[in-house]
């Protein structure tokens, strides 16, 4: 299986809506080409930015199929699957293959505390179910509540054709580094899950960045990419900390509503969250979001 496309900065693409919560076609395809032309490697259709959760499976396609149709083959189009049930995510994973998606990612059961054992043959009946599809684990402790562990990471890595990859949005540079060292020898892609850490995750080996920020300012993190990328590691480093501040003033508000907020702010007109979220009201948060992107020349 040819995973050499794998890298990069992926963005987690926001889901723009209308007022009756449908995908908003005319401002999805806008954002792709925004995304595309800011830089980014590839897209990730429903990730958690993507509001997942919210967003009904014929819905969901609806809107993989646009996002496909206008990437038009410019970078590949990965599908974000966060549902609960190992039947539900098999079925989602089959539509996304039927659909064109280039790989599929997978988040660990929410709500539910499962053994290393359940989790094992979890993701690898979802993987079975599409052979010939690239699979990645997504590994988001903040929002499920348990992280997966490094053995299980190894122990799918090598006994899972199609598990080629992962997103690590743990925070903990020792643990994506652990992901790395004990996969490294099959080829696996690790990503990190944190724009903070971009610079971080690259330099223990991750091959790119799932990455939040690529929605509203993608010049900002695909930069800390390329630069990284030539070599430049001082500049590498210095585009990671032009960005940070940036970053870490959306943690403040209800999640995820900011990256929503942001491109608003510069002129993306994305719409509002899903509800029950709504959109950061003014006060210090909005004014905290807006002095960091003033700063980083941003609006």
């Amino acid at each position: 299986m040819n995973t050499d496309f794998i890298k990069g900065v992926i963005v987690p693409i926001i889901t723009p809506i209308d007022q009756n919560e449908c995908i908003d076609e005319a401002k999805l395809k806008e954002q792709v080409d925004y995304v595309i032309d800011g830089g980014v490697s590839g897209i990730l259709a429903f990730g958690s930015n993507g509001e997942f959760y919210a967003v009904e499976e014929d819905e969901m396609e609806r809107g993989l199929k646009i996002m496909i149709t206008q990437a038009a083959g410019r970078v590949p189009v990965y599908f974000g699957i966060g549902a609960v049930s190992t039947k539900k995510c098999c079925r989602l994973a089959r539509m996304a293959q039927e659909n064109g998606a280039a790989g599929i990612s997978i988040l660990q059961p929410m709500f539910l505390k499962p053994t290393e054992e359940e989790m094992y043959c979890h993701f690898k009946t979802v993987a079975d179910a599409v052979p010939k599809l690239p699979v990645l684990l997504y590994n988001n402790p903040g929002r499920t509540g348990y992280t997966i562990s490094a053995s299980l990471v190894e122990r799918l890595a090598a006994s899972v054709d199609n598990i080629v990859g992962m997103k690590d949005t743990s925070g903990d540079i020792t643990l994506t580094a652990e992901f790395i060292r004990r996969t490294r020898q099959v080829n696996f892609k690790v990503f990190g899950g944190k724009d903070t850490l971009l610079y971080a995750s690259m330099c223990h080996g991750a091959v790119g960045g799932v990455c939040t920020a690529a929605n509203f300012m993608p010049e900002l993190i695909t930069d800390i990419y390329n630069k990284y990328i030539a070599g430049d590691l001082e500049g590498s480093l210095e585009a990671q900390f032009k960005l940070n501040p940036v970053r870490l003033s959306m943690d403040p508000a209800s999640f995820p509503v900011a990256a929503k907020d942001m491109a608003n702010l510069r002129g993306r007109n994305v719409g509002v969250p899903y509800k029950p979220n709504l959109p950061t009201p003014e006060g210090a948060v909005l004014d905290k979001i807006r002095k960091e992107m003033q700063t980083a020349g941003l609006i």
